[in-house]
This record gives structure tokens, C-alpha cells and sequence, in this order.
């Protein structure tokens, strides 16, 4: 604590440095900046973090982000609803959107199966993307989980659950780097992994 500030000050740089990527210097500088700001902007943001806390809440569907009963991927009828792509987070769904290229719906699983870090497939939403393919209406499934062993692990594991249902299910194709990420994936390589996606056999 910097004695050279006020309580209230010290508090607001100990908040922004528990943040991801901000260390001491930077949640300094936007600490200050939020003390020099007009209220109307400070409170403003202030605002905004407690609305997302009380509002957002996972879709009753695909488990997305939402902030009604469903999210508006889901409530939307012009999507492709016999077609589900299957995400490890919500954030996949922002890049995948990005392309253009998906008209489908989505379900996030919250994750991948890590044995190691002890996460097991209950700990996921596997159960419910389970009771969607069984509904009758689903056509396909597209693994769109990380090109990585956790995440090729996963699709391998839903696949084999799928498979018996009768439901066709391929994987994004090899455009995204072995290990990678979807979450930093660009546009263009999303969008051939998305139109050069193959059978998962």
C-alpha cells in the first residue's frame, strides 16, 4: 500500500491489478485515470460492471451468455437449429461469429475435459447438449473445441456418445494450428477451418 494515497485510491490500483494482463503500473495509471475522469464516466463504468453481474446468465439452451431466458442466438428462428457447434467458452462464439460464415446454433460446454486438472465430462455441459441432439431436431454436430489434446480429447469423448444417435458430427478443419486457440485464432483462419470442416470418424 502507497501511503502517498488515499485508502479509497490504494483500493481502487489493488482491484485493477487482480485483473488478467494488468500488473502494478498500468492499474495505477487507470486508477488515475478514473479519478480525473468526470463522474459521469467513472460512475458510468461503475455502472456498467454492476449491470453485467446482476444481468448476465447462461442460456437455458446452449449455456451462452445471456441476460433473458435465452440468449439471442438461440431465440433467433433464422438460425439453423439442426446444426450445433460446439464451443469450449462463450468468447468462441464471438471469433466464430466474426466470419460471417455461421448460421448455426451454438452449445458451450464450460470447458474441456482435464482429467489431470480434475475436470471430469460432469463438470461440463455435456448431459445437456445430450438432451438437445436426443430431441430429434438436430442434424449435426460441429466440434468446434480447441485443436489442442484437451480439446481433441473432448470432441473424441462427445463423439463417442453421438455417434449411436445417429447424428452427423464433423470437426473444424486443420486451418487452426495444432495447440492453438479459437480465442486467438484470426477471421480468415477461422473461416477455412469452418468451410473445410471434415467427418469425425
Amino acid at each position: 500500500m502507497n501511503q502517498a494515497y488515499t485508502e479509497s485510491l490504494n483500493k481502487l490500483i489493488e482491484e485493477f491489478s487482480n485483473l488478467p494482463g494488468i500488473g502494478p503500473k498500468t492499474a495505477e495509471r487507470l486508477a488515475f485515470h478514473i479519478l480525473k475522469a468526470d463522474a459521469k464516466e467513472a460512475l458510468g463504468l461503475a455502472d456498467a460492471i454492476s449491470s453485467v453481474k446482476k444481468n448476465t446468465r447462461h442460456c437455458s439452451v446452449c449455456y451462452n451468455l445471456a441476460e433473458g431466458e435465452k440468449c439471442a442466438i438461440c431465440a433467433d428462428p433464422k438460425r439453423d437449429h439442426s446444426v450445433i457447434c460446439v464451443v469450449e467458452q462463450s468468447k468462441d462464439i464471438i471469433n466464430l461469429e466474426k466470419t460471417g460464415l455461421c448460421k448455426w446454433v451454438y452449445h458451450v460446454l464450460g470447458g474441456h475435459i482435464a482429467p489431470l486438472e480434475g475436470i471430469e465430462p460432469t463438470d461440463l455441459t455435456i448431459d445437456a447438449l445430450l438432451k438437445r441432439v436426443r430431441s430429434g431436431e438436430v442434424k449435426e454436430l460441429v466440434m468446434a473445441t480447441n485443436p489442442n489434446m484437451e480439446g481433441d480429447g473432448t470432441a473424441l469423448y462427445i463423439g463417442s456418445l453421438v455417434k449411436p444417435l445417429g447424428v452427423k458430427i464433423t470437426r473444424l478443419a486443420r486451418g487452426l494450428p495444432s495447440g492453438s486457440s479459437i480465442e486467438y485464432s484470426s477471421g480468415s483462419i477461422l473461416a477455412e477451418a469452418i468451410l473445410g470442416r471434415s467427418n469425425m470418424d
